[in-house]
Order: structure tokens, then C-alpha cells, then sequence
């Protein structure tokens, strides 16, 4: 399954220091055979991600899929 995310700026994590992100919008990602699908309701759009990889773990045990199923990759800048 491939899935696309909009990035919206999120604050720096207490715990590291580091920047973190809110996902925007998660989309079943446009093929031959069907239109983005938007599923943004699958995960909390409040919780800050250190990084993709973070993300991609987080969708992979949401739907009970094995990371390796679920292919994940950020929309393109409009």
C-alpha cells in the first residue's frame, strides 16, 4: 500500500531538541486504478513525528500490516 502525507510545521520535542511535524493530510496515493483516497482519519493529526520513518511504523501497526507492506512518501510541494 502506498500512502502520501502533506508535512505542517510542528514545535521542537522537549525530549531531543529536535524539529518535529504534523502530518496535513495521509492519501491513498494516486494510481492507474484509483484516486488519492484521503485517510487522514487512520492516525492522530495532533501527535508531533520526529521523522517519515516514525510515521511509516505508526500507519504499518495502524492497519496490522508489516512495515515492508506499507510504502509511504511526502507530497510534493504545491
Amino acid at each position: 500500500m502506498l500512502f502520501e502525507f502533506t508535512r505542517r510545521r510542528g514545535v521542537r520535542s522537549p525530549v531531543t531538541d529536535a524539529p518535529t511535524f504534523r502530518v496535513g493530510k495521509l492519501a491513498r496515493a494516486k494510481t492507474a486504478e484509483q484516486t488519492g483516497v484521503d485517510v487522514s482519519d487512520l492516525i492522530d493529526r495532533s501527535y508531533n513525528y520526529h521523522s517519515p520513518r516514525e510515521l511509516h511504523w505508526h500507519l504499518a501497526e495502524r492497519l496490522g500490516l508489516a512495515p515492508g507492506a506499507v510504502k509511504l512518501r511526502e507530497a510534493a510541494a504545491a
